[in-house]
């Protein structure tokens, strides 16, 4: 079985806010995954939907990013849906696949649970640019 990578190794966004890890299932197949801090909860003392947007991001962009054999991918479009709250401490796992690829485009769709629900749905586009990514991932 394959291990999750630490994708958020770089100053940025994601590192500060705790990290996302990352594990490729097979070609067209990908899982991440996180744990909810207190820093990431709103007033209501839910996971913040601004947290769970930048998570898929960076989960679906790295799935790009592994899918185009390391070449930068950048989000055109992303479309989310929310379905049910998160929690301190609940960990959050999301699986995207790769719907079809392009020379210069990839869709995908992707899903985030936590204790085997849904908590929110996904699906995009990324533009695959002419150049390959230095280092190990996307997740800034």
């Amino acid at each position: 079985m394959k291990k999750y990578k630490q994708i958020s190794t770089k100053p940025g966004f994601l590192k500060y806010n705790g990290g996302l890890l990352f594990k490729k299932i097979n070609k067209n197949k990908f899982e991440f995954k996180t744990k909810v801090k207190k820093i990431h909860l709103n007033r209501s003392q839910i996971t913040h939907g601004g947290y769970i947007c930048s998570i898929i991001d960076a989960g679906a962009g790295t799935a790009a990013h592994e899918s185009s054999n390391g070449k930068s991918c950048v989000t055109i479009s992303l479309e989310i849906k929310f379905i049910a709250p998160t929690r301190y401490k609940d960990e959050i796992i999301g699986t995207v696949n790769i719907n079809r690829k392009t020379k210069s485009l990839i869709f995908l769709s992707s899903t985030l649970k936590s204790k085997n629900k849904i908590i929110a749905t996904s699906s995009g586009i990324w533009k695959i640019l002419s150049f390959k990514t230095q280092g190990s991932g996307y997740g800034g």
